[in-house]
């Protein structure tokens, strides 16, 4: 990274913010970083209570670049506030960053709303809801002044990747500090690699790997929803079911390999075919297929091609490779973090064959991100991430739908697709009708490859 001159201190701000306002030439001028008084504590809401939320906080108040608390949780129900903080008071051993009082627990659909009001210009706040609601909520912050870490994917569809795209670009010009969860991305040993591959230790890279086999993952298999359960809090507490809250399996598993591998690349893939299927189905009614095949093409024609699939009993796989003109290499093996990443002389992935391998002990990239854009909003550095993690989202999409559709799908055209899985996703309340509809035997609509060709359901 470029060294950027260092900027004023928060405390010289402060004294001089006066004379900034009064000043016609600078008058508007967005201050994302300073907070009332001399204070230079972070106050944190999360908004999104469940796991991934919880350990989204944790890291934000494992970070040491300064004082920082959390503040304020908002969630659409209470056990998961009350889960997650409970969770919380047992893990957070410094007990002034964990500051949220009972009227800053927020309940409710529009209780994202009340959780950024509390929260100051430059204070963060982190979205870990399903991801059908990050470009609602990424508008209201950036109306706020926050700044702001997202899990991914942040787009499920076209439609939201192109609102994504736009609040992005209004992100860029406020100056706010953005981070999304891709944090793989924050991994130096991938980092390093990243170097030798540009320098062209192991040549032009031609063709890329990546695999994400298990058994049955997250909510991706759901059944049939209880007579006593109301249809939309079912979907959402079953995110990964349904492709309207998360872009399904394939949007949320299998992101985190393509955009590694992208990145090795150093380039988007400009169109992508795919198969799928599902198979030994039973009781379980979700949209998900539960295998993925796809073969994405890069500009110049390198491929990546990426296996997916939750399925008991079969092989398991979890990894990403590349393959160059002179070598080889692994960007991640059996998970995502430590990456245990290596490069090869040749495309023998043998020990006799390593021509560089990252340390054995690797910083935790769940963490490296959340140091690197607390330190970017303390130093006033440029950090955001929304174009990229919308790209990578954006991607993941066009492969997806290339399974559903059986169809090639070109990002030029993917990018006209007007298909909005949840259109009025922004006004949603806990008794607006869901998304989707179950039928009469309680199954939801599943991608039909070759007779549904335009949209996946």
């Amino acid at each position: 990274m470029l060294a950027i001159p260092s900027k004023p201190s928060r405390r010289d701000v402060v004294k001089t913010t006066s004379v900034i306002v009064a000043s016609s030439a600078l008058a508007g001028v967005s201050l994302p970083n300073v907070h009332a008084g001399e204070n230079n504590t972070i106050d944190v809401a999360l908004i999104g209570c469940g796991g991934r939320g919880t350990g989204a906080a944790l890291n934000a108040l494992n970070t040491k670049q300064g004082p920082i608390r959390l503040t304020a949780m908002a969630d659409a129900y209470q056990d998961r506030l009350s889960g997650s903080y409970s969770d919380l008071k047992k893990r957070v051993t410094e007990e002034e960053r964990l500051q949220v009082k009972d009227e800053n627990k927020f309940v409710g659909f529009d209780a994202y709303k009340n959780a950024m009001d509390s929260l100051k210009p430059g204070d963060v706040v982190i979205f870990a809801t399903p991801p059908a609601f990050r470009w609602p909520f990424f508008k209201y912050a950036i109306d706020k002044k926050l700044n702001i870490f997202m899990e991914k994917p942040v787009a499920v569809d076209v439609p939201s990747g192109r609102k994504m795209l736009e609040l992005a670009e209004l992100s860029e010009k406020a100056g706010q500090k953005v981070g999304v969860g891709l944090m793989c991305r924050h991994c130096e040993s991938r980092g390093e690699m990243y170097k030798k591959i540009k320098d062209g230790m192991i040549g032009d890279i031609t063709l890329l790997r990546a695999y994400r086999m298990a058994g049955l993952t997250g909510s991706a298999f759901a059944r049939k929803k209880p007579a006593d359960k109301n249809e939309l809090e079912y979907q959402i507490r079953n995110f990964h079911a349904f492709l309207w809250a998360s872009g399904g399996a394939f949007s949320d598993f299998l992101i985190h390999n393509i955009d590694e591998c992208c990145w090795m690349k150093d380039a988007w893939p400009v169109k992508a075919q795919g198969a799928g299927g599902r198979h030994y189905r039973g009781d379980y009614v979700d949209q998900n297929f539960d295998t993925y095949a796809v073969e994405y093409t890069f500009g110049d024609g390198t491929k990546l091609m990426l296996e997916g699939r939750t399925m008991e009993g079969a092989k398991s796989e979890f990894a990403s490779y590349a393959h160059g003109t002179k070598g080889s290499a692994v960007i991640s093996f059996s998970g995502h973090a430590p990456s245990r990443c290596k490069l090869y002389k040749n495309q023998e992935m043998k020990t006799e064959n390593i021509i560089w391998k990252c340390p054995q002990k690797e910083p935790d990239p769940y963490q490296l991100e959340w140091d690197h854009l607390i330190q970017s909003i303390r130093d006033d550095k440029p950090h955001n991430e929304a174009r990229r993690g919308t790209m990578a989202s954006l991607v993941t999409v066009m492969g997806r739908m290339a399974c559903h559709t059986a169809q090639e799908i070109k990002f030029e055209d993917l990018m006209k697709v007007d298909h909005a899985f949840a259109p009025d996703v922004e006004k949603m309340t806990a008794s607006s009708p869901a998304p989707v509809l179950a039928d009469a035997d309680g199954k939801y609509a599943v991608p039909e490859p070759g007779r549904k060709k335009t949209r996946e359901y």
